[in-house]
């Protein structure tokens, strides 16, 4: 076969094959002879055996007889110029020289087959649509929705004075459902005025300013686009436009064109960036999540397909000048699943999502309308012509369990991180770190938010068992997100936000586990129970209360509901002078016998001793698919205190208590429909919880001493 290799110049030449002469960069030299195993290397360099008398080669010449080719019977070598007779070189298949020729005239140079073509006329194709299994056609995703069944949205119409916190606290499908604003007086934003238009987006930020743009055909982004081509495109005639194209990404915040741009005011009060991202920490030059002021460009066509927010985020919307149509499907945990079936896959190709879903809801919107999108609501928007919009994304603490499980089905479906939204974790832990100190401040917040902390605590929770437990990768990227100017130990501060969380709501378990029927799963998702969990055992000691307690799943999925009436009876107390050994100093067992009541030591004899009891009591009642249901927390602490061996009168003034209790009493009564309504409304108590001690009570001989009442633990809150 004919050899061909690299001269002196560099040009790519044919390279001799392994087994004949070696190639050391400089000169060619001779392959060794057929049959003979050594190789013997030629002794005049560069020297062809055709060549005639170089002295009068030009430059090109030279460069061009650099161009060698080897006989495939004498293995010599020449210069192509010199033996090709102006041929192809890079053709040929098998070459011999003269003298070879001459010598066997059965010899003959061949070439290479020519490369097989089709005479078949070829289509062109769209290698950018079939590199992502996708039509070329940007009017298919109308096509698709031919025939559909498609409601008029049921949404609330509101005025802009409306929308504020006190509609959240008094309206329980606040922030549940899309509402449209017809109308942005009295809601608190700031928004360029109608004329506004893209060029001047362009002047505000530059041409050279970098876009991601959208083929609407394949729904791909566009490399290399800028604001200055971006305007071009959008200023020519819809007619000559070569593709349908869109921009939903354009996050301005910092620029310019910010100034002249202020979410509504309610969007700032629930802000989660706004409320706990640190300030200083905030603007030009810092690492935030710049979610809150995005400019969307859509020209007539461009369709966005099926979506929800990053992590479930809210959004605000408000129209500049053009139209637009939201197609809606609810957040359920059914029309949540099958999002994720088709999120991705082959079926989001050529399947109406719809058809999976119950419902489908149709809303359109026009030039000075906003509209506000609940968390994970998922929705697919039309352009019926060239559009400026305003608006933002934010993560807020009335719906956080559904937030976190839209991240779950980021990470499920594995969406890019950089489609994601931005620092979240970081974020949550800020959020969580904010709230422990309002629980610590005893500060008291609506259900849907004492729900939100919650969910919220048991999503950092899991993010510190990841920093404890996790694979080395996973440690080190769960540590990046934890903000160490405001939290030293995450682990702590999760576990304690979670304690402190489920006491405000009414329980009182800590536990880790799944079997604590005192334990609170996280809020639901739209009605559906959170079905992750780790399932490892306490790291505290469990208390005998527990372990004697009867370990059904009765509360694994069961969410109660909330108390219809708490009464918060007087506060009762009783002062008397009894007799009561002093507990001894050098006796190590004088707490057991005062934990089991202290009858031993006040029988009577020894010392007098003031004791002052203080009762608080709180009755719940609720109404319960059997009958009702009434719980009662009772605190009782009483204060021993022997006065220097002298007696003392009933009369004596009443000491003041030291400290609180460190357990409370949670006695619940349930009354079944086979009782009589005198014995459901009365309730019989099923159970006294053994209170401990305060905390930091005087047990000194010259001092007092709170103790505890006898009973039963059945139920108990730890305070």
């Amino acid at each position: 076969m004919t050899r061909a290799r690299r001269g002196r110049s560099g040009r790519l030449q044919k390279t001799p094959d392994p087994t004949g002469a070696t190639e050391d960069g400089d000169s060619p030299t001779q392959a060794p002879q057929e049959g003979e195993e050594g190789a013997q290397t030629q002794t005049q360099d560069d020297k062809c055996p055709a060549c005639k008398d170089a002295q009068g080669d030009t430059p090109l010449t030279v460069a061009e007889k650099e161009k060698w080719v080897r006989c495939d019977a004498c293995k010599s070598w020449f210069h192509w110029r010199c033996v090709g007779e102006g041929g192809d070189l890079d053709a040929l298949d098998k070459w011999f020289c003269r003298p070879c020729l001459d010598a066997n005239p059965a010899r003959l140079i061949t070439k290479k087959p020519p490369a097989r073509k089709s005479a078949r006329k070829k289509t062109q194709r769209d290698y950018a649509g079939l590199n992502t299994g996708q039509d070329s056609d940007p009017n298919r995703w109308l096509r698709m929705m031919e025939g559909k069944t498609i409601k008029k949205d049921p949404f609330r119409r509101m005025e802009g004075s409306e929308v504020g916190i006190e509609w959240l606290e008094n309206d329980e499908s606040a922030m549940k459902e899309p509402i449209v604003i017809e109308s942005d007086e009295g809601l608190g934003m700031k928004m360029p005025p109608p004329g506004f238009t893209v060029d001047d987006v362009v002047e505000s930020l530059g041409e050279d300013h970098p876009v991601e743009v959208i083929d609407v055909a394949t729904q791909a982004n566009l490399p290399h686009w800028t604001l200055g081509k971006w305007a071009e495109y959008w200023n020519t005639e819809p007619s000559k436009r070569d593709k349908i194209r869109n921009v939903i990404s354009l996050e301005i915040s910092g620029t310019e064109l910010a100034d002249k741009v202020l979410p509504p005011r309610i969007v700032r009060e629930l802000d989660w960036v706004e409320k706990f991202w640190p300030s200083t920490k905030r603007g030009r030059g810092h690492t935030y999540p710049k979610v809150q002021l995005y400019c969307l460009m859509g020209v007539g066509g461009a369709w966005t397909d099926w979506h929800v927010d990053f992590a479930g985020s809210s959004v605000y919307y408000h129209i500049i000048h053009g139209s637009k149509i939201f197609y809606f499907i609810r957040p359920t945990p059914a029309n949540l699943a099958a999002y994720e079936k088709w999120s991705g896959t082959e079926l989001q190709n050529h399947s109406w999502l719809g058809d999976m879903c119950d419902e489908v809801f149709k809303v359109e919107l026009k030039t000075g309308n906003t509209m506000i999108i609940p968390t994970g609501w998922i929705h697919a928007v039309y352009t019926p012509v060239d559009t400026l919009v305003f608006g933002g994304n934010f993560l807020h603490s009335y719906n956080v369990a559904t937030q976190l499980r839209v991240r779950e089905i980021e990470i499920a479906t594995h969406v890019p991180k950089k489609f994601r939204f931005p620092h979240f974790s970081k974020l949550c832990w800020y959020a969580g770190e904010r709230y422990l100190r309002d629980l610590k401040a005893k500060e008291e917040f609506p259900p849907r938010v004492l729900e939100g902390i919650e969910a919220l605590a048991e999503f950092l929770v899991s993010e510190a068992r990841t920093i404890e437990r996790g694979t080395d990768s996973a440690k080190r990227q769960a540590k990046e997100e934890v903000p160490g100017d405001r939290i030293k130990d995450a682990p702590a501060l999760a576990r304690e936000l979670r304690w402190r969380a489920r006491h405000a709501s009414g329980y009182s378990s800590d536990s880790e586990g799944r079997g604590s029927r005192h334990s609170k799963n996280r809020p639901a998702t739209n009605g559906a129970s959170d079905h992750t969990s780790n399932g490892v055992g306490n790291k505290r000691k469990r208390s005998a209360a527990d372990i004697g307690e009867d370990t059904t799943e009765l509360f694994r999925n069961f969410k109660p509901p909330g108390w219809e009436r708490v009464v918060e009876r007087p506060t009762m107390t009783e002062s008397r002078v009894v007799k009561a050994r002093r507990p001894r100093e050098d006796s190590s067992d004088w707490a057991e016998e005062w934990l089991r009541g202290g009858e031993d030591a006040a029988a009577g004899e020894g010392e007098e001793v003031l004791v002052e009891r203080r009762r608080d009591v709180i009755v719940k009642v609720r109404r319960t698919a059997k009958g009702l249901e009434r719980q009662t927390v009772e605190r009782v602490l009483e204060e021993w205190q022997w006065v220097g061996g002298t007696s003392t009168s009933a009369g004596s003034p009443p000491v003041p208590a030291k400290a609180e209790p460190a357990d409370v009493t949670m006695v619940e009564d349930h009354s079944l429909p086979s009782q009589t309504s005198s014995e459901a409304q009365g309730g019989t108590t099923m159970g006294e919880v053994q209170v401990a001690p305060a905390p930091g009570a005087d047990t000194s001989s010259s001092g007092s001493l709170s103790q505890p009442v006898n009973g039963h633990s059945d139920m108990a809150e730890t305070s």
